[in-house]
């Protein structure tokens, strides 16, 4: 059973809001104010390319140069400073848009820091007047649910946001990454 809150249109959510409305009536200053929540700071990322080195950790494609239209990330306290430690990238097509990410690359409470980062990506999205957020699965399940995200057929994404074929492959036999294609033949 989903919960469901009932706010004043002017008001803002607060990032501990684990409710999946949005604000319809927030502004973009408003939507993207930077939040605090167990101690990790989240804000959007001025320079989207801080991000990439999270993406390249992770192993996560970075989407194509100039498709990236805001950042969010997520930012722990590390020896007197911040060290970026999660972040989602987006980019938009028209009214739509697509999230790339979340990546959080710290061990304590992984799938709330990606939570809260998808909170502050959607206040901004809607903030700035976009309808259909898309995102890929990547084994969070419980964070898109979390937020009304309902399974769609690829067919549903505009022009400006699909991409080609992903090239690559994997296989896997009996444990041993020590074969080749040439093995698998037929005699």
């Amino acid at each position: 059973m989903g919960r469901s809150r009932t706010r004043p249109k002017s008001a803002h959510p607060t990032s501990s809001d684990s409710g999946g409305g949005r604000a319809s009536g927030a502004t973009l200053a408003s939507a993207t104010v930077p939040r605090v929540w167990q101690g990790i700071g989240y804000r959007p990322l001025p320079n989207a390319g801080d991000a990439r080195p999270l993406f390249e950790f992770a192993a996560l494609p970075w989407p194509a140069t100039g498709d990236v239209s805001f950042a969010w990330g997520a930012f722990a306290a590390a020896s007197g400073d911040e060290r970026l430690v999660g972040a989602l990238v987006a980019g938009r097509g028209g009214g739509d848009a697509m999230l790339h990410g979340p990546v959080v690359i710290t061990e304590t409470q992984p799938l709330e820091i990606a939570a809260q980062v998808v909170a502050g990506a959607l206040d901004q999205a809607t903030a700035s007047g976009i309808t259909t957020v898309f995102a890929r699965p990547q084994g969070l399940d419980r964070v898109w649910v979390r937020y009304g995200f309902i399974p769609v057929p690829e067919s549903t994404l505009s022009t400006g946001l699909a991409r080609p074929a992903v090239v690559g492959l994997y296989a896997w036999r009996g444990g041993s990454a020590l074969w080749t294609l040439r093995e698998a033949a037929p005699a």
